[in-house]
């Protein structure tokens, strides 16, 4: 099977602050075989690296913390996103929780006080609006605990 997924996960230092965030469990998928294509929404949409921390907003918005709008780089790098997963035929993705590209179930509210809501991050809605399962980091050893049984995630 093959996987999208955020390439900070994968160890590159792409997110806001320049860091990665390896989850050595996606080599565990690799050695069950199953592909993994990653892929940086944010910078696929043209943002630097760093960059301005940024949440989505109530009215679908995503704005930086210095109150820059930055949703057309995020509608772009979700596009460049998914055209990516289909491209290599993703039947799956795995994705940074709480990114306001990514997130999938929880993100943070708009308000850059650390609070939680749920919701879906631009990327992570487009992926599912296009049956494309959308698994978090948290929910990987849910993944590799199904290996060989046909499930999906609708929404979160």
């Amino acid at each position: 099977m093959n996987y999208l997924v955020s390439a900070c996960l994968l160890g590159t230092n792409c997110r806001y602050n320049a860091t990665g965030c390896l989850l050595p469990a996606l080599k565990e998928l690799e050695a069950q075989g199953h592909r993994l294509f990653p892929a940086c929404p944010e910078v696929l949409g043209g943002l630097p690296i760093p960059r301005p921390p940024a949440e989505l907003q109530p009215d679908g918005c995503v704005m930086t913390k210095e109150g820059q709008d930055v949703t057309t780089a995020y509608e772009e790098g979700a596009q460049k996103t998914l055209a990516l997963a289909q491209v290599h035929s993703c039947q799956r993705a795995i994705l940074k929780e709480r990114s306001p590209s990514c997130g999938c179930g929880l993100i943070y509210d708009g308000t850059f006080s650390n609070r939680l809501i749920p919701g879906n991050g631009i990327t992570a809605q487009l992926l599912l609006a296009h049956h494309i399962p959308v698994y978090g980091e948290s929910q990987l050893e849910q993944l590799l605990s199904q290996k060989g049984r046909n499930h999906s995630i609708s929404s979160l």
